[in-house]
């Protein structure tokens, strides 16, 4: 076998004592633990003076948000403010008797006349019968005249002749073709409603 050549005394002791170096520099060496070797003081773990794990705030964070409580239910007994009340609808007030003007398309005549409640009325072939009217409340909004009417076609002069329904219905003076009277000879409509006529004294002065 070939002889090794032989290795410096000098080179190896300058690479162990570089190695040595270097392990104390990265902190690698461990320092012998003789007999009288003493130990480092371990320093000690700092003491908190409160736990501030999951849950408790921190000291600068104090500001916490207050709970606002919902709002009082109303109470159950009815103890509490009552809806204003709706007024009542006013009445329309009545009047014993109702105007009229019916027109005879044959001759062109026209007749304005009066008709009191529940007494029959004869222009010509009709007799006329006005069995309520009225005006709108004040609390309407379109002011007006209303009459319910019956309307029977009969000819003049012929009392035992058959009367037949010529119109039944309500009439208002201020639309005329709401319910329009219809009939080949004669027209009819509402003028107004009228206030019964007071009765004149029957004592002597």
């Amino acid at each position: 076998m070939p002889r090794l050549a032989a290795i410096p005394l000098v080179l190896v002791t300058a690479a162990l004592t570089a190695a040595i170096s270097a392990g104390a520099a990265l902190g690698l060496a461990e320092e012998p633990q003789g007999a009288g070797a003493v130990p480092k003081p371990v320093p000690a773990k700092p003491i908190l003076a409160r736990d501030y794990s999951i849950g408790t705030l921190a000291p600068e964070d104090t500001t916490t948000q207050q709970a606002v409580p919902d709002a009082a239910p109303a109470p159950a007994n009815g103890t509490g403010p009552t809806p204003a009340k709706v007024p009542d609808p006013q009445k329309r007030p009545r009047y014993a008797g109702a105007i009229l003007q019916a027109v005879d398309k044959v001759t062109a005549e026209t007749l304005r006349f009066e008709a009191r409640v529940g007494q029959p009325v004869r222009f010509k072939g009709l007799v006329v019968t006005v069995n309520t009217c009225e005006t709108t409340a004040p609390d309407e909004d379109a002011p007006d005249s209303i009459a319910h009417l019956s309307v029977l076609s009969q000819p003049e002069g012929l009392a035992t002749a058959a009367a037949r329904d010529a119109y039944r219905g309500w009439m208002y003076a201020n639309a005329a073709a709401v319910h329009p009277f219809q009939h080949p000879v004669y027209d009819l409509w509402l003028i107004a409603c009228k206030a019964s006529a007071p009765v004149a004294p029957t004592g002597n002065p």
